[in-house]
């Protein structure tokens, strides 16, 4: 979809209840765009899954174009013997052209207690986002994150991956304090983003 445009505010909630199985996924790319007013716009995402339940959350890629401004925020709340796979994807510009602002936001709450925080900011006045200790000059990252109560017995291991050539792009699994799996990758483009984190899904 072309949006949000700067000013907009959307907001998307869903729920697994009780032994449901959901997948959810959105026909194209959505494109954070510049706007009539330099006011940020907002895209929150609210899941939720019950007890037995599953929910696949897969959107096709969010695309920040230049001098666009989006704050994007995805807030999950799963009962203990919920499963969630989630994975989600960023392109930093479009070709040839300078990202916009993003800014986004995944809470994870398991049983009621947080599981995962995170914030990350990208784009003009974001400090040090294309440095060596952020994105190292790429312009494509994603995530995995996957909760399955079978971790809790089988907790997996933390692992470097590479595709055949390390200017292709890195992920890391990284396991988290609770029945959950991390994968974070960043690449050049989304062809090697998307092989990057297939590899990963893979593993995991």
């Amino acid at each position: 979809m072309n949006a949000p445009h700067g000013g907009d505010r959307l907001r998307i909630e869903a729920t697994a209840e009780q032994g449901a199985h959901l997948h959810i996924t959105t026909a194209a790319a959505t494109i954070a765009l510049r706007g009539s007013t330099t006011e940020h716009a907002t895209y929150d995402v609210h899941l939720n899954v019950a007890e037995q339940a599953s929910l696949h959350w897969q959107p096709k890629p969010l695309i920040s174009a230049a001098r666009s401004n989006l704050r994007q925020t995805c807030t999950i709340d799963l009962a203990p013997t919920a499963r969630l796979f989630l994975r989600e994807e960023q392109v930093l510009g479009r070709t040839g052209e300078p990202p916009g602002r993003l800014t986004t936001r995944l809470t994870l709450r398991h049983d009621g207690h947080p599981l995962l925080d995170q914030q990350t900011q990208y784009g003009p006045d974001a400090p040090g986002w294309d440095g060596p200790a952020v994105l190292d000059g790429h312009r494509a990252t994603g995530q995995i994150l996957i909760v399955d109560p079978a971790y809790r017995n089988r907790p997996p291991d933390t692992r470097l991956l590479e595709l055949d050539d390390p200017a292709h792009g890195h992920a890391v699994l990284t396991p988290l304090a609770g029945p959950a799996l991390l994968v974070t990758a960043l690449a050049p483009d989304t062809l090697h983003l998307r092989r990057l984190l297939d590899a990963a899904h893979a593993l995991a």
